[in-house]
């Protein structure tokens, strides 16, 4: 059985990356089990909060170590950087037996022991350049060429990540492997159960659900402009808006978006709900008209990957990476607000009964993408061990 070494995934502001890895672990616990096992290692300045939830996966092995504590981050970079080698993962990782470490935005050197994959998400500083100050730029190029002149595999969750790998960093050519990220759908939530929490927030009957961090490449102001002109036209849409509302690379961003929808006289088409239990947010996707998501840019979006496996219907930006990840979602242009107003003008609501037969259809796929995600990534393991 491989032994592979996990850490958690960005920082305090990043919650995609931890559930990307809750959702990874998990799926190697339900389709792996018995060809790998995966090993968290924490610091011990976590959350119980956080750690807890992988505490409770069968197989899982959680283990907490100083070494990984996050003022610690900077100075074990700097030692991979400088001597080719992370001395303190390594010595933790051997006392493990760790045959491969999963390496995202951490760099453990081209002269680690053991055999490293790195999972690159996106290339977003290369397409939107200007949302990074330099310093943020460069952080993130420099670790991303450590990774690559370190001689490893990359990780990428889609065909439109790889051909942008090999693009920026030709070198990559033969090293690059889709492994599209899938999650199972939510625990059944009848319809009731759903609404009661729509209900809950003092939401209309028919509404739509848009839950997206709000970063200012996730594009809201697309949105409340197309709210503007329905409103405009004497057509009242509701929109549930959930999310961290903050972007650490533009704290000015929020309070903008606020000023645009209290200008607008939007706030009871344009709902922020804040950051709201995950638990509540199958129960919108579930109630909701349909999901929105009108990024401008994506790696592979979790929360279409989620309302994907529910059944839910979308409506995406016209990203390459939403057209790949979805076929059946109405696509319009990012950049074009009255074309988004046209499609929510015109969205013709599912029935009940449509909608539990899409949630079945939908569950089905969704366990078989699970399944192959799971087995991708431990063939992907298995190479990598094999040919260190």
């Amino acid at each position: 059985m491989i032994r592979v070494a996990f850490t958690l995934i960005g920082g305090k502001d990043w919650t995609g990356g931890y559930n990307y890895l809750l959702n990874l672990v998990r799926a190697l616990s339900d389709h792996a089990s018995g060809r790998v096992q995966p090993v968290l290692f924490f610091g011990t300045d976590i959350d119980e909060k956080d750690a807890a939830p992988f505490e409770h996966i069968v197989g899982a092995v959680v283990t907490r170590n100083s070494v990984f504590n996050e003022t610690r981050r900077g100075k074990r970079l700097r030692q991979a950087l400088l001597t080719g080698c992370d001395r303190a993962a390594a010595t933790a990782f051997a006392a493990q037996d760790i045959n491969v470490v999963f390496e995202p935005a951490q760099f453990y050197g081209w002269r680690f022991p053991v055999p490293a994959v790195a999972w690159i998400p996106d290339f977003q500083h290369r397409h939107l350049k200007h949302l990074f100050n330099f310093k943020a730029y460069w952080k993130r190029e420099i670790g991303f060429r450590a990774q690559i002149l370190g001689g490893r595999h990359v990780m990428l969750s889609s065909e439109d990540a790889k051909q942008d790998c090999e693009r920026f960093y030709p070198t990559t050519r033969g090293r690059t492997h889709v492994v599209r990220f899938a999650v199972p759908a939510a625990n059944t939530i009848d319809t009731v159960a759903a609404r009661a929490v729509a209900d809950g927030y003092g939401l209309t009957e028919s509404f739509f659900f848009l839950p997206n961090q709000f970063w200012k490449h996730k594009n809201h102001e697309c949105v409340i402009q197309a709210l503007g002109i329905l409103k405009a036209s004497g057509r009242e849409v509701v929109i549930a808006v959930s999310g961290k509302q903050a972007d650490p690379r533009d704290p000015a961003h929020f309070p903008r978006l606020q000023l645009l929808i209290e200008s607008s006289g939007l706030e009871h088409n344009f709902r922020l709900l804040g950051l709201i239990p995950h638990a509540h947010i199958p129960a919108l996707m579930r109630s909701c008209v349909a999901l929105i998501n009108p990024s401008t840019f994506e790696g592979w979006s979790s929360t279409v990957e989620e309302a994907k496996a529910m059944g839910t219907p979308m409506i995406l930006s016209s990203l390459r990476v939403h057209r790949e990840q979805s076929h059946d979602a109405l696509f319009f242009d990012p950049a074009l607000p009255g074309k988004l107003a046209s499609i929510l003008d015109n969205f013709s609501r599912a029935g009940p009964d449509e909608r539990l037969s899409m949630s079945i259809s939908a569950a089905q796929r969704a366990s078989a993408n699970v399944k192959v995600f799971a087995d991708e990534f431990v063939k992907l393991m298995a190479l990598r061990v094999k040919h260190k």
